[in-house]
């Protein structure tokens, strides 16, 4: 169904946001690192300003700390006309914070601070439900079902978007440093998994989930439920495969100069998200979702050239512009 008369559908987007301490300088250890940039991010966040970035409309739900970073962080969102109000603040616990290394090929390694941080805090009374009726898309990751009670608080927004008729998207955006035991987080990451309509996983993902080394239809059709209207696999430089109720088939990638892969996920997933909330027919006919998808993946390659994850959220001219030129 289309977002009727001329509103766009809201994407709300539900989870974590802290700031990532990048080194200033590539492939060496946190320990050998001589200095570090302050990064915004944090997956749902990320998505929340690529749809906002793409002519979207979208909301974040979360807690931050009552401190600068986390004022600076709702700054950011409110910069990039993502709608704040269901941001809250906890006076006792500090934003998260997480040190990565970039190491050569542009790849990450995590080390966070979070004990307790200020969005593991949040709780389901204060949710503003209003806020998550209202989405047509509800969209979520994994990191907020680790600890209580954040976990109770995921728990009822997805049922309150679902009761409202949302569309529920989940990228389970695994952090294992994050989990008590990678038991825990397979456990966790899958006792929702039949909840959602949109999964998207990545090649890293689909075999710490599935337990196969083999990135194949058949690994990624284990993971098919039946009220999955859309599985995506991410392969990094190879493009996505899809999965739907009726096709299936793989988009091509762009080749480009990747100096950070932060955020490219988040970027593709936001794109997708943003033509998914306009209209909703597109997840049943192929032809349409396959040009969809080749503009996520756009996006996602461009937001892999900058470093950063916000910085690098493209624009939807910019995503037109780098798609003409191929």
């Amino acid at each position: 169904m289309a977002a009727s008369n001329g509103e766009k559908g809201l994407i709300v987007s539900f989870g974590e946001m802290l700031i990532d301490f990048v080194p200033t300088e590539s492939g060496v250890s946190l320990a050998e690192a001589p200095g570090f940039l302050k990064a915004p991010g944090g997956a749902p966040a990320n998505v929340a300003i690529a749809v906002s970035r793409l002519g979207g409309r979208s909301a974040f739900v979360g807690k931050l700390g009552d401190d600068e970073f986390g004022h600076m962080l709702a700054g950011i969102l409110r910069e990039n006309g993502v709608a704040d109000q269901g941001i809250n603040f906890d006076t006792g616990a500090r934003t998260a914070l997480a040190f990565v290394t970039l190491r050569a090929d542009g790849d990450r390694e995590f080390m966070f601070y979070r004990n307790p941080s200020a969005d593991m805090l949040l709780r389901p009374d204060e949710l503003d439900l209003d806020l998550i009726r209202s989405a047509k898309v509800f969209h979520y990751g994994s990191i907020s079902l680790i600890v209580e009670p954040c976990r109770s608080a995921h728990l009822k927004a997805m049922e309150v978007a679902k009761e409202a008729g949302a569309l529920l998207s989940y990228d389970p955006n695994l952090r294992e440093p994050l989990w008590p035991s990678n038991e825990e987080a397979k456990t966790q990451i899958m006792s929702i998994w039949d909840k959602a309509e949109i999964i998207k996983v990545s090649d890293v993902e689909l075999e710490f989930l599935t337990g196969s080394n083999k990135i194949d239809d058949e690994t990624a059709m284990s993971l098919w439920h039946p009220n999955l209207k859309l599985l995506l696999v991410t392969l990094g430089e190879k493009g996505c495969r899809y999965y739907a109720k009726t096709f299936r088939g793989s988009v091509d990638p762009f080749h480009v100069n990747a100096v950070d892969t932060t955020g490219a996920g988040d970027s593709f997933v936001g794109a997708l998200l943003n033509k998914v909330a306009e209209d909703q027919s597109i997840l049943e006919d192929e032809e349409r979702l396959r040009k969809v998808l080749r503009f996520a993946n756009a996006c996602g390659a461009i937001t892999t050239t900058k470093k950063g994850a916000i910085p690098a959220l493209p624009t939807d001219a910019e995503v037109l512009s780098f798609l003409e030129g191929k």
